[in-house]
């Protein structure tokens, strides 16, 4: 039999079957994938075949995965020289981004578009808590809505609390397989419950003495939706860390970056101390935002030194 993975919980899966039928699933043995080493072999969103070890308990055993069309990667929090695969064979991917309680980093946003571009994955951005906005916080949500607009890229604005501007995600997230990411304490799992009333999911408040959310989502899990498509919800990201590429590959990953890249002097550019670089010069002309370029040099100091 063939299904999809809907849920992992790190060594079990739930996967469903061709007549929507859920199996409880497990991994017979080791499963090696050619060219990935990650912590988990299997992500929510792989298709897998499956055979029946206890049809009275629903339990299968997992004997295959199928080709991933893509997958989004990230390091993983516990061994920092594997990655952990958060989801695979997506249409796209929503990132639910805060201005305010939380407030989500730019080096975060940023980091998680490099991902995405390195996987071909469709990134979209969503800045939630609209509601909680005041002056200060609206003039940040309207520069940076312009400056990833200018590069490509889909940015939303809604409260999700209050319900405004839900109509446009809605027709967003129909018809396609949408990982959704975030911040623990961006709203998301207030997000899912309403994009999907039956999924339920808890929610927490921001901890008001930190102003950092609280985990509500431990495992990945993936949900239909009634109006066509399916969401793929993960646990909330203190971090996020880029694995996978290496340095001279890196500015690729940045669209603004990657239409210059000719332009400059040398082949090998990092666009830090070399001279002719086009890159550090369409910073200072104003064409390539400052803070986009901070997270680029950011993003090159973290990559390990084995990755030259």
């Amino acid at each position: 039999m063939t299904g999809v993975v809907y849920k992992s919980t790190g060594s079990w899966y739930q996967v469903k079957d061709a007549s929507e039928k859920f199996w409880n699933a497990r991994i017979k043995g080791v499963m090696k994938l050619d060219g990935i080493t990650s912590t988990n072999p299997i992500a929510v969103g792989d298709i897998v075949d499956f055979e029946l070890e206890n049809e009275k308990e629903g339990s299968v055993i997992i004997n295959k995965i199928h080709d991933r069309t893509n997958y989004i990667n990230r390091q993983s929090p516990k061994i920092k020289s594997q990655q952990h695969i958060v989801a695979a064979n997506l249409d796209q991917s929503l990132l639910i981004a805060t201005i305010k309680e939380p407030r989500t980093s730019q080096g975060f946003i940023d980091r998680f578009l490099v991902a995405c571009e390195m996987y071909h994955v469709k990134a979209i951005i969503l800045f939630n808590k609209l509601d909680l906005y005041k002056e200060k916080e609206m003039a940040i949500y309207h520069r940076m809505k312009r400056v990833y607009e200018n590069i490509g890229y889909t940015v939303l604005g809604a409260s999700i609390k209050e319900g405004t501007g839900f109509e446009e995600i809605k027709s967003i997230l129909q018809g396609k397989i949408t990982l959704v990411s975030g911040h623990s304490g961006v709203g998301k799992s207030t997000f899912i419950n309403t994009v999907h009333p039956g999924s339920k999911i808890k929610t927490q408040d921001v901890s008001g003495w930190s102003g950092k959310g609280q985990h509500t989502t431990t495992f990945a899990e993936m949900y239909d939706l009634a109006y066509g498509g399916r969401i793929i919800d993960t646990p909330g990201m203190k971090e996020f860390g880029i694995i996978g590429v290496e340095k001279g590959e890196l500015s690729g990953y940045f669209p603004e970056m990657r239409q210059r890249l000719n332009e400059c002097q040398f082949n090998n550019c990092l666009h830090v101390n070399e001279p002719g670089c086009a890159i550090k010069e369409a910073v200072i002309n104003g064409e390539i935002d400052e803070d986009r370029y901070v997270s680029y040099y950011n993003i090159l100091e973290s990559l390990d030194e084995k990755n030259w």
